[in-house]
């Protein structure tokens, strides 16, 4: 594993793939996506800065998200076909390559800090329904109620806009430490039980310190099928092509190609930082050694 240094830590975050972008959304909503994606980067970034792990600041990023409706994970999951909402995470230490995934949750506020603690408190890596959630009661995690997700009108506009994804975080940390997260309510009126790919370790979510991060955001079907996160470090590690190549090439086969549609943020061992997507924007922003902080849509 490569060393970073404070200098060359990095950290990417997005708020999911689709049809928003600049130009279909009013200048006071475009306003507070930019103020939000900048708070929780910045928030995020203080923990690498300080020399805090990767795997801490990627759930700390993934946790704000996860609390403002602008995004469909946590809060603002949306609804299956069903009208319930069930969420799922995944969260991925690239050094120790522990980790731990949840799908199917319903009453558990932070779906991420309950995917983490799957990969350090249990022998296994994923966890679904009713026994996720019994497993963070067991441990006194917070809870919620259905109307925890559907109090807010906002919520509703967002939802029938189109405007909500799923959300995500790569962070390279000054050990050389990578880690990746996702966090989801999953696509509108799918079916009851439906998993996509953000629990999926190796298709949604992938971390390896001697390679790449990566977070996935999209149809999730085709990540599967694909096992695109894995694929791109893969790519990277193996063929020795850069991290920006390896991104390209495994959206465009595996995804594009395939008929599918999203977006993928990822990070590599020397601190580049690579946003891909084929949709027509995607809710991103990074940041890296010098402080200095990105926020696009």
């Amino acid at each position: 594993m490569q060393k970073a240094g404070l200098e060359n830590i990095a950290l990417a975050i997005h708020g999911g793939a689709g049809g928003i972008h600049s130009g279909v959304l009013s200048e006071e909503m475009a306003a507070r996506y930019k103020d939000k994606l900048n708070e929780v980067l910045l928030k995020a970034y203080a923990i690498l800065s300080k020399g805090g792990s990767s795997i801490d600041a990627v759930e700390a990023a993934i946790v704000l998200m996860e609390e403002c409706t602008f995004f469909d994970a946590g809060k603002g999951s949306v609804p299956n076909s069903k009208g319930e909402v069930e969420m799922d995470a995944s969260i991925m230490d690239g050094t120790t390559h522990k980790a731990g995934a949840v799908a199917g949750v319903k009453t558990i506020k932070h779906p991420i800090s309950l995917a983490r603690l799957v990969s350090e408190q249990t022998p296994h890596v994923m966890l679904t329904g009713n026994g996720a959630d019994a497993f963070g009661h067991s441990l006194g995690m917070e809870t919620v109620t259905k109307h925890y997700f559907t109090e807010e009108p906002r919520y509703w506009q967002l939802v029938e806009d189109g405007h909500k994804g799923t959300v995500g975080a790569v962070a390279l940390d000054g050990k050389g430490n990578i880690a990746a997260g996702t966090s989801t309510g999953g696509s509108p009126n799918r079916m009851a039980g439906r998993v996509g790919d953000s629990p999926i370790i190796g298709a949604g979510t992938f971390a390896d310190s001697q390679s790449c991060g990566v977070s996935c955001t999209g149809v999730g079907e085709f990540y599967i099928r694909g096992v695109v996160a894995h694929n791109i470090a893969a790519m990277k590690q193996y063929k020795g092509i850069s991290l920006e190549e390896a991104v390209k090439q495994t959206l465009k086969e595996k995804v594009i190609d395939l008929g599918g549609v999203g977006g993928i943020a990822a990070v590599d061992n020397k601190g580049n930082i690579t946003f891909e997507y084929n949709t027509p924007g995607m809710l991103r922003a990074h940041i890296k050694g010098d402080g200095i902080p990105y926020v696009s849509f």
